[in-house]
């Protein structure tokens, strides 16, 4: 007998044998857990002109304990009861305010004891910050006043934030508006206990076709609806910046309040009834109403009704009055756009979306200002003469960008870019914005019809970052900035003043932890602004490589190559290697191929990256390209499984002639998509020793009105959808593979049964499985305990099929 397969077997057989074991969380390999349980440096947001800055402190996870608290999941929320917030808020536990200039940090005065923190929002001339903080029986609200540098409570325990903004900043910073729970709320209804008083029955008798996706956290009967209601019900209250409240409207269900940019209206949106069982909440019936400052109702804008119905294809939108704002560049404006063909887009027409205006008061017609031939997406609004309106076809990867004249419909918009918006290399970048009087975004003109733009640069030599102008009459461009840093990884984070060159950046390295500097474009003049430390030293020194390659049909690919800690590249020693990848669908092959990634992006491990493994000694393959095309008529799905397969061996290829890595002890996986992908490639080829796929789904046909990319339902393409589907191929399945699923999966598509069918399906076929479930885990893992304990599962299958494999 081979002993040290003996002793293989003899080590790993008591963890994995037993159909179920009572174990308790464990933790991962210190040579991961001292990667994964880092104190993190704070995030920083930054105003407007870079003078001010809020220095914001969290913990990295929750606690089981806090996943654990009581959770009503209603409509598409998820709510906690007792404290009326989301019960998956992440919350921070300090806030700092931050000089830019002298690089100096100051504590605010005042603050909460042991705060959660969340919804920290800046005023609008960004003077004061406020912010919640969760107590045990509610949210209150507290405000920083900057110059002071001391904080305010303003409320009581008694804000709603469990739809929507629970605060929404007067325009004059003189107070906010916010939602409180109302004085005379109903208590909720225990479902455990409740006893019905029927069956819940839903109909089709009219024989509409509602060919919705799988959502999750629906209603599902009367007690939910009553639930639900009781939950997003407030009142509105205006409070000053002493705490002083003043009742501004009477109990109702309100999703949203939005500020006309001078402040003299606001549009409230409710939710109204009927309920549905198989839609969430934003696409309940909701009317949105303008009121004056007296809570006067001044214009009904739109009474959307229940949609349960649309047409097929991503494309298809809803009839009627949608998309609903305020023009950022008049005082009280409102626009919004309407289908013009119906919705559908197999309807043949010149043109798909109108966009219309109403001036205050209210009272006159409409007015249109531009029809797209395209899908409406958005606007970025300029002055009375000029704004950019863009629009999207998905079907064909189709954007376009045109620049309209608000003040006269029957001046012929100016096509500025139609492209593939997969087409990374082509991005012209976006129009630079400044704050205008009334503190809202608009085009910032650097000249008299001169516009600027700020885009990435990704070429096929890097990331290359630059700020261009553009001319509107001549339509020609000049370039003003391009990085050309060769250490560094260089972001654009806002212009401050084009007029003096000032820019704010962000840079980072392989090895150096991202932090913020101020650039002068003219001088090249670099000011360090933060100056955070990088807290994943261990893998100061990893080799890290972007490398390309070629699929079997001459596809360029590429994926982020890391070899372990310590590693001799002279020695060439072939080590196990995980490859992780999540797939993408193109329909050109050239957008296919491009490289975004850098080797210059800082290494930054988290909670689910494969890249502590080079703390294990793994060659890791992150990020690896995965494409899958459709040309033409084709759709991406038609080959999946064909080009699935050829990307991994390409890839495993790539790095075999490097002569890293022992191609037999190879691991693949992914999360979500990423899991679909792996428990695929687990079934139609033998590329790997072992799988990882987590949250994933496997069973096509519990998905029959498509999934990810995929339009067609399962009776249009039965073919696809069941060739695709790991479950419909377990039997062939023989490679040990590793199911990690949250109980509490919220994602449509993947809820917890996917995994657990899956999982009965290759146990019952004799195939090397292990599912494990995480106890009160959504679709991404939040829990301290969760994910040192998915680490530590995902290290123990590496070493027994991995790394220790017994290659006959």
């Amino acid at each position: 007998m081979n002993h040290f397969k003996f002793f293989v077997l003899l080590l790993f057989t008591p963890f994995f044998t037993s159909a179920q074991l009572d174990l308790s969380y464990q933790t991962p390999h210190n040579n991961i857990k001292s990667l994964a349980d880092v104190t993190m440096p704070p995030s920083i947001s930054i105003n407007n002109d870079g003078t001010k800055a809020l220095l914001i402190y969290r913990d990295q996870y929750k606690t089981i304990a806090e996943l654990s608290e009581t959770e009503l999941r209603l409509g598409g929320l998820r709510i906690n009861p007792v404290t009326n917030i989301s019960s998956r808020a992440r919350y921070s536990t300090n806030l700092e305010l931050f000089d830019p200039k002298s690089q100096t940090s100051s504590k605010i005065a005042n603050m909460p004891t042991n705060p959660s923190i969340a919804n920290t929002s800046w005023s609008p001339k960004q003077n004061y910050i406020a912010f919640t903080n969760t107590t045990a029986t509610g949210v209150e609200l507290w405000v920083i006043d900057y110059a002071s540098k001391s904080a305010k409570k303003l409320t009581d325990a008694n804000l709603n934030a469990n739809i929507g903004g629970a605060m929404t900043w007067m325009p004059d910073e003189s107070g906010l508006l916010i939602k409180t729970l109302p004085a005379n709320r109903p208590k909720l209804i225990d479902t455990a206990i409740n006893i019905p008083k029927g069956p819940t029955i839903s109909v089709n008798e009219a024989g509409q076709k509602a060919q919705n996706r799988t959502y999750q956290d629906l209603l599902q009967n009367k007690a939910d609806e009553t639930n639900f209601e009781t939950l997003v019900t407030s009142e509105i209250y205006k409070v000053d910046l002493n705490g002083t409240p003043t009742l501004w409207k009477t109990a109702g269900m309100y999703s949203g309040i939005s500020f006309s940019p001078d402040g003299n209206y606001i549009m409230v949106s409710e939710i109204k009834k009927p309920f549905s069982y198989i839609v969430p909440y934003p696409r309940f019936p909701t009317s949105y109403i303008v009121y004056n400052q007296n809570t006067e109702p001044v214009k009904v804008v739109a009474e959307v009704p229940l949609i349960e119905e649309l047409p097929q294809g991503f494309m298809a939108t809803r009839t009627g009055i949608r998309n609903i704002g305020w023009r950022n560049d008049q005082p009280a404006t409102l626009y919004w756009v309407e289908a013009l063909d119906g919705g559908d887009p197999e309807t043949d027409v010149d043109f798909r979306d109108e966009v219309f205006q109403l001036k205050a008061p209210f009272n006159g017609n409409k007015s249109s200002l531009a029809k797209t031939k395209l899908r409406y997406a958005s606007i970025t609004w300029g002055n009375d003469n000029i704004a950019v309106i863009y629009e999207r076809w998905w079907n064909t990867r189709t954007s376009r960008t045109l620049f309209f004249n608000p003040s006269n419909s029957n001046e012929k918009p100016q096509l500025f870019l139609e492209r593939n918006y997969q087409d990374t290399y082509s991005d012209p970048g976006s129009f630079v914005t400044m704050r205008n009087d009334y503190d809202q975004s608009v085009l910032e003109f650097s000249k008299s019809n001169t516009v600027m733009l700020m885009g990435d640069g990704y070429i096929p030599e890097g990331k290359f970052p630059f700020i261009d102008e553009y001319n509107l009459k001549s339509k020609s461009k000049k370039r003003l900035y391009q990085s050309k840093d060769d250490d560094f990884l260089e972001d654009l984070v806002n212009i401050i003043d084009i007029k003096k060159g000032d820019v704010l950046v962000r840079l980072e390295s392989a090895t150096q932890f991202l932090n913020y500097y101020m650039r002068n474009i003219r001088t090249n003049k670099l000011e360090q602004v933060t100056d955070f430390n990088n807290p994943f030293k261990a893998l100061q020194d990893v080799h890290k490589k972007v490398i390309t390659y070629k699929r079997d049909d001459g596809l360029e690919l590429s994926g982020i190559l890391y070899l372990p800690v310590g590693y001799d590249k002279d020695k060439k020693e072939k080590r196990p290697m995980i490859m992780w990848a999540y797939p993408r669908e193109y329909k050109d092959r050239s957008s296919a191929a491009q490289v975004t990634s850098s080797s210059k992006e800082f290494t930054y491990p988290y909670y689910g990256s494969p890249i502590y493994w080079v703390n294990r000694g793994y060659v890791v393959l992150d990020d690896a390209a995965f494409p899958i095309i459709g040309e033409g008529d084709e759709q991406p799905n038609d080959s999946f499984v064909k080009q699935l397969v050829g990307n991994a061996k390409a890839a495993i290829d790539a790095v075999d002639v490097m002569g890293y890595i022992d191609r037999n002890r190879v691991a693949v996986g992914g999360h979500s998509y990423g899991a679909f992908m792996t428990a695929n490639l687990l079934s139609h080829s033998d590329l790997f020793a072992a799988g990882i796929a987590r949250s994933g789904a496997y069973n096509r046909t519990l998905t029959p009105f498509g999934f990810q990319s995929e339009e067609r339902n399962y009776w249009e393409a039965p073919e696809v959808y069941n060739t695709m589907s790991p479950f419909m191929n377990a039997h062939n399945m023989k490679t040990p593979l590793l199911l990690i699923h949250g109980e509490a999966d919220n994602n449509s598509g993947t809820y917890p049964m996917q995994s657990e069918r899956y999982f009965n399906a290759l146990k019952g076929l004799g195939a090397p499985v292990r599912l494990v479930m995480l106890p009160k885990e959504s679709h991404g893992y939040a829990a301290k305990e969760s994910i040192m304990h998915m680490l530590w599962e995902q290290d123990q299958w590496l070493e027994a099929y991995v790394k220790n494999k017994v290659v006959e």
